[in-house]
Parts: C-alpha cells; structure tokens; sequence
C-alpha cells in the first residue's frame, strides 16, 4: 500500500485556504486544516482529515496541528500558508500596532509554521511549502499597504528558504493571486485585468496542487503569478 501523502493548510476555513485543502484532498492528500472560526475544523471532517481550532498567529495552536498530524500520518509532504486579512488606510495614518499586525498577518503566518514543519521534511528528505501572497507584492498597490510590504519580504524570506533547503528536496515558492473571487467582484478593478474578470478560488488551488505535485518538483524560490495579467498604472 503507498504510504499517504499529508498536507496541512493555515487559514484553511473558507477562500483560497479551502479551495486549495479541496483540491489537495481530491489529489489524494489527506489533509489537516487550521483556521480561528471553525469552518477549518468542518472542512476537514467533511474532507477525512483533521481540523484544529486556533491563530496561526499562535505558535501553541500552530504546535497543536504539526503535532496531530503527525501523530497521525507520521509525516507532513505540504504545507500551505494562506491568510487573513490585515490593516488598510493611507500609509501615514498605519500606527505602529497596524504595521505590526500587518508583519503578523502577512509575513509571520508564513514563518511560524515553517520553523515547525521544515524539520519534519527535512528528516523525511522532501517537501514543498507554498504561501499564498499577492499580485502587489512587487508593485505595491495603495489600497493594500501592509500586504505590499510584509509580501515583499515574504519573496526574500521563500528565497532565503529555498536555497538553504533546496539541497535536502524541501522547496519553497509563493503564488500570488490577483483578484479573485473569494470576494465581491467590484467592476471598477476590471479594467486593470487583461482577462477581464476576476480569478476563481479554484485557479489558484489549481496552481498549489501543481507546486505540490511531482511536477513541480524543480520549482523552488520562486513567485508565480495568478493573476489575470494584471497591469496598473503607475
């Protein structure tokens, strides 16, 4: 019997974060989920996975879920770090506290998990860690000043990563969504969009399950768009 292969997503309860634990599941992953409302926990019951509670803000509640899943499956082959949503407004009114809840939502929900399931993959000789970014991550838009700043040190951290583990098979890459439809469509944004309409969840649950399969097995370090050919002026 082939040993199971094992994927744990963050901020997994709804969005991008569900999106991609359903299609992972349906890849034949099976899968654990952590989200702060419960919908995670749900999910992956009605996935066959588990569910834990809790912030990936939480070093505890992030230990809670690495720990359960491998004590259960014995071993982590993905994880994928999504996100919430931080604080927004013109960058001189940000306080202190936005800017740091911004590096929390945004840079350190990628950092904390990491630091706990890099070794499991490591001592298994592989894995692949995908963070959900965003298209402004080079190209900062003002509407999402935090996000702007906190994803674009997520790109030197995955590049960080991903030389120093790339000899041990763990890879790391980032995939950064434009607009999608895990929110309202606000017409105004569809001018700026090549494609013309907004990205669906599945698009980019489509793009994590490629970085997660074999084929993306050469990828690492790297920031792969989803985003419509999204242009803005400048």
């Amino acid at each position: 019997m082939a040993e199971v292969k094992v994927a744990l997503v963050t901020a997994g309860g709804s969005g991008m974060g569900a999106a991609a634990a359903r299609r992972l599941a349906a890849d034949g992953f099976a899968v654990g989920i952590l989200s702060s409302s419960g919908k995670g926990e749900a999910l992956a019951a009605e996935l066959g996975g588990l569910g834990v509670t809790g912030s990936n803000q939480s070093n505890d509640d992030l230990q809670r879920l690495v720990d359960a899943a491998t004590a259960r499956w014995g071993r982590i082959d993905v994880l994928v770090n999504s996100a919430g949503h931080g604080p927004r407004g013109p960058v001189l009114d940000l306080t202190d506290e936005d800017w740091h809840r911004g590096l929390d939502v945004y840079l350190m929900n990628v950092i904390r998990p990491t630091r706990l399931v890099a070794p499991v993959m490591v001592a298994q000789k592989g894995g692949a860690i995908i963070n959900i970014s965003t298209f402004a991550a080079f190209e900062p838009d003002p509407a999402f000043p935090t996000s702007g700043v906190f994803r674009a040190g997520l790109a030197a951290y995955a590049k960080l990563f991903a030389d120093k583990y790339a000899a041990d098979n763990v890879r790391m890459n980032n995939v950064l969504p434009g607009f999608i439809d895990s929110l309202p469509v606000r017409q105004e944004r569809l001018p700026a969009i090549p494609m013309g309409r907004y990205g669906h969840v599945e698009e980019v649950a489509a793009t994590v399950a490629f970085l997660s399969s074999p084929g993306g097995g050469y990828i690492t370090g790297q920031n792969i768009r989803v985003d419509g050919g999204i242009t803005r002026s400048v």
